[in-house]
């Protein structure tokens, strides 16, 4: 950054000297905006902060929920799932919108693959992965109801008071008051912090071998190698710190300035803990297709399906297969930078179609 601005100071530093912030963005080459009637305002407004701030973690969280199901694909191929359970007629019957576009999804993610076996494996999956279209759909749902709240939000207007220059007139309405989209923050963390969820017990199932059927910790040499043992800790870290986070910050409302603010939506909390869990979560799934990638070392030659085999590599160009025992913070710090880009969405959405949400 070539200017930082203190706050409340007006004053900034630019090479190395303070100077005044105005000073500082000539100094960049930045124009100030002239601002107009009631701009000012209109540029600070909390509602409009948070607002942005949580229409950014919605579309962070339309890419994450694509790598999610992308790893939930790659665990089904991976641990010998029965996938009946993804039976179109099934989802259809229950009418969840949500349920049946994840159900699609996977589908179409593990369409071909041979590591699934053909009698179907086991006669019934542990609920992580019978009921995965059931667990992750409301989270689509939440993502969606989320999305077209925002958008409403953007486009409409929350200032006060509202002038309405044709007609002469004004009014002092409450638009300001972000309830709304605090709420859909909320209720967004909360979806989120189930993807996190979710993940972390496909992970666990990826490493102990009495669930699936692979080496302990995905890793050869027990009893010298660790494996990808202490990559879960930090996934189940986070997803515990998600819980926390889930607790609604809407209802805890605090009457301020003389009860005339009486009640507000705390949207500023709202939006800044449901941005940490998509990041949290972001990491929890990057961590969950690191395993999965190395449990499908161990199915080889066999091949997983198309969208899973579209992953893999885009993952083995950034984490090594785990041979000896070595320190994981920078496979996962690299295989979180490829969630966040999207790269790997984009590889699996060129061989098998857009992922719908």
């Amino acid at each position: 950054m070539i200017a930082e601005v203190v706050m409340g100071e007006g004053r900034a530093d630019y090479q190395g000297k303070r100077i005044s912030g105005a000073a500082a963005m000539k100094a960049a080459g930045i124009t100030p905006v002239v601002l107009s009637l009631k701009e000012g305002l209109g540029l600070i407004n909390g509602t409009d902060a948070f607002s942005g701030v949580g229409t950014l973690a919605v579309f962070d969280s339309i890419k994450l929920a694509k790598n999610a199901l992308i790893a939930i694909a790659m665990t089904l191929d991976t641990v010998g799932s029965n996938i009946v359970g993804l039976d179109k007629r099934a989802h259809e019957i229950r009418k969840h919108r949500g349920q049946i576009v994840t159900a699609e999804n996977l589908r179409t993610l593990v369409d071909g693959s041979q590591t699934i076996p053909a009698n179907r494996g086991k006669v019934q999956d542990a609920y992580s992965l019978r009921c995965a279209p059931q667990i992750f759909g409301p989270s689509l749902d939440a993502i969606k109801y989320a999305a077209d709240v925002h958008l409403r939000e953007a486009n409409g207007v929350c200032d006060n008071p509202l002038f309405f220059t044709d007609q002469g007139d004004y009014v002092a309405a409450g638009n300001f008051h972000g309830q709304a989209a605090a709420m859909a923050q909320d209720f967004l963390a909360i979806g989120i912090s189930e993807i996190a969820s979710l993940s972390e017990r496909h992970t666990n199932r990826l490493l102990n071998p009495t669930l699936s059927g692979l080496p302990d910790f995905l890793v050869e040499g027990k009893g010298l190698n660790s494996g990808l043992m202490v990559a879960q800790y930090s996934a189940a870290a986070l997803v515990s710190e998600n819980k926390i986070l889930s607790h609604p910050g809407v209802v805890d409302s605090i009457s301020v300035s003389a009860d005339q603010e009486d009640h507000v939506c705390m949207g500023s909390i709202t939006a800044k803990k449901l941005t940490e869990i998509v990041r949290n979560t972001e990491i929890v799934v990057a961590i969950q297709l690191m395993c999965a990638a190395q449990a499908l070392d161990f199915r080889r030659p066999e091949k997983g399906g198309k969208g899973t085999e579209s992953a893999y590599p885009v993952i083995r160009k950034v984490v090594e297969r785990l041979i000896d025992d070595r320190p994981l913070y920078p496979d996962i710090d690299n295989m979180v930078e490829i969630v966040r880009s999207g790269v790997i969405v984009e590889e699996v959405e060129k061989a098998v179609g857009e992922i719908k949400l």
